[in-house]
């Protein structure tokens, strides 16, 4: 395992510009609409040809209310039956993609995201899960990761009972906050209740893995405030454990400007909760595995990392990275070996596709060795925060120390500030710098490089 994280507010002050998550590289802005749906069914034939297990993602963009932060791609309504016609044209893209795969895939991963999942009935919750059996081949419940995001407000013991029994083994829960100011300023309430119950039926119906998202920069909050939350959430024991960065784009995301820029923490304090909060979670004994995520050492995550085993894509951290990603439903993105693709983000235009019997796909990109090259070394920084470019670059023919001249000079201050080590051709990040793996990463991003400016694009680092 890592040991700690050290904070250096001086050091966290100077290098928190903005730049990107990569839950891949090249990351989403890089995709372009000259990317066209049969290049995504080209990659679909390569993909049976090769029998490559899967990972799935369902996009379920359906909520009762709006939470004023959040920057998914949503429908608000509280009428359930909304979701049925898109349901319908959800199962037609399905057998679309079945069609081109002409066969029965092993699947090992299964995420549906949203939006709120929970928002389905028990009846459209069963008949999309069925779908995808008949499709596909899940896995046993050993070794296959089926997980859920779940709203406390939107789910009981009944839901969570049938959600148990279609073979769903790991949950995701929104949370937040716990302080009723914020959540009323977000218009997320949701009592510590709801979200108790919801930890004792997952743990009675023997699922796998719980883990808990929070928010740090919500308007009205202050570290004495996130830390009280911080503790109803460790008492709790989730396995895992994400502490996002809210970031504030009301010129992007028009549910955030019901948030007034005046009521949101200052800098320094949004410093203060995030520092704060890794040394309860540190002290807790919770490893940090990277990009706001926090696991208990017996995790899955935690354990692929320190055996050096550890992926991320677009669903994030996850030990399936031998997986292929097929995304289904609105704005969903799939992964298939050397390319991305985006589905459309605006639900008129997926609907109308998928009516015309064509895979819906908006944009995407096909990478070339430069990009397959950085994004091994983006990936293994990352998720592990160590790279040996010379192991990198030797399949491709490339002498690194020549290819990576000018992005080795970009790294030499980094290296005076102790955020990394560089011995040779192995680059390794400190634990001083392991906050700040991103910047280090944005040295070997080539696109970033061409742009003037990064800003409104992306959060800020910390």
């Amino acid at each position: 395992m890592l040991g700690p994280l050290k904070w250096q507010s001086s050091l966290i002050e100077r290098y928190n510009q903005q730049g990107p998550r990569y839950t891949s590289y090249p990351t989403a802005v890089e995709f372009s609409e000259s990317f066209e749906p049969d290049h995504y069914q080209q990659a679909l034939t390569k993909l049976k040809q090769q029998q490559t297990p899967l990972s799935l993602y369902v996009h379920i963009p359906f909520c009762a209310s709006v939470c004023y932060y959040c920057g998914c791609n949503k429908i608000i309504t509280k009428n359930r039956q909304k979701a049925l016609p898109y349901l319908t044209v959800l199962e037609k893209e399905i057998q679309l993609v079945s069609q081109q795969l002409d066969c029965k895939p092993v699947v090992e991963q299964l995420h549906w995201g949203g939006g709120t999942p929970t928002f389905l009935t028990h009846e459209q919750t069963t008949q999309l899960f069925t779908l995808l059996e008949q499709h596909f081949q899940l896995v046993d419940d050993i070794d296959g990761d089926y997980s859920i995001e779940i709203d406390p407000r939107e789910a009981d013991w009944p839901t969570m009972g049938l959600l148990r029994s279609l073979g769903f083994n790991r949950i995701s829960l929104g949370i937040q906050d716990f302080n009723p100011v914020v959540q009323k300023a977000v218009n997320r309430v949701q009592s510590e209740a709801e979200t108790e119950a919801i930890f004792e039926a997952a743990r009675a119906l023997l699922f796998k893995s719980i883990n808990v998202d929070l928010i740090y920069g919500l308007p009205f909050q202050t570290t004495a405030s996130f830390l009280e939350t911080l503790d109803k959430v460790i008492a709790l024991s989730p396995d895992r454990l994400s502490i996002f960065n809210y970031a504030h784009l009301p010129h992007r995301f028009k549910p955030q400007r019901r948030i007034k820029a005046s009521d949101l923490p200052s800098a320094p304090e949004k410093l203060s909760i995030l520092q704060h909060s890794i040394d309860r979670l540190q002290a807790a004994g919770y490893h940090y595995i990277g990009m706001d995520h926090f696991a208990l050492p017996d995790d899955k995550l935690a354990t692929a990392q320190a055996k050096g085993e550890l992926h991320r894509n677009f669903q994030g951290y996850t030990t399936h990275g031998h997986c292929d990603l097929i995304g289904f439903g609105v704005s969903s993105i799939s992964q298939i070996n050397d390319i991305y693709c985006q589905n459309h983000t605006a639900l008129d235009d997926y609907i109308q596709s998928i009516e015309n019997n064509q895979l819906p796909i908006k944009r995407g990109i096909q990478l070339n060795q430069d990009d397959l090259l950085r994004r091994g070394i983006i990936q293994q920084l990352i998720c592990h925060f160590q790279v040996d470019l010379a192991k990198y670059c030797q399949p491709f023919g490339i002498n690194w120390h020549v290819y990576f001249q000018k992005e080795i000079m970009q790294l030499m201050p980094m290296v005076e500030d102790k955020l990394i080590t560089l011995t040779d051709s192995k680059l390794i990040i400190t634990n001083n710098g392991r906050l700040l793996a991103r910047n280090i990463c944005m040295v070997f991003d080539r696109y970033l490089a061409s742009k003037q400016s990064s800003e409104n694009l992306f959060s800020k680092v910390i």
